[in-house]
């Protein structure tokens, strides 16, 4: 287990990072319910050029070395969101990003193979980025973009690392 987000205090490390950085108004949060999960919420609003809405935990030593990928417990509700990975402790920088869908209203274990994270710098794709070392990374995030405007709610359990077998 890397994260756990069953209880109250596993939220306490997340901030928000929305569109507002560059002038949109979309809006989240990570809060804790009660059912034993986290619950990433919010809307992400296309106005003043805006069109995402994030969390990211505070640094800590999240690295993995040797798994293949990572697995998400997670309930949504069939939007596109990203698992973001950070392998430093900077506020801005190389972002590796991997998409999922999550099932609307159904709990399901999403499947990220490390191979699958792209290097990223604000959205953007950075050519040769070095690929995701899970050994160093030391911050989490979540996020929706895409243009998908309203509001939004992924549910999440926990966050572990998988070994090939």
């Amino acid at each position: 287990m890397i994260l756990d987000l069953s209880n109250a205090s596993s939220v306490r490390a997340w901030q928000p990072i929305d569109d507002a950085v560059m002038g949109g108004v979309s809006s989240s949060r990570l809060r804790h319910d009660p059912a034993g999960h986290a619950l990433f919420e919010g809307e992400v609003s296309l106005a003043n050029n805006g069109g995402f809405a994030s969390v990211r935990c505070e640094p800590g030593d999240f690295g993995a070395p040797g798994i293949s990928g990572y697995v998400l417990s997670v309930r949504g509700d069939g939007k596109r969101y990203k698992l973001n990975l950070r392998t430093d402790d900077a506020f801005d920088g190389v972002n590796y990003q991997q998409a999922f869908v999550a099932p609307a209203g159904e709990w399901v274990e999403v499947r990220l193979p490390c191979a699958g994270f792209q290097p990223t710098f604000r959205g953007r794709a950075v050519a040769g980025a070095p690929p995701l070392d899970p050994g160093r990374v030391r911050q989490f995030g979540l996020m929706i973009a895409d243009k998908q405007a309203g509001p939004f709610a992924l549910a999440i359990k926990s966050i572990r690392g998988e070994r090939s077998p």
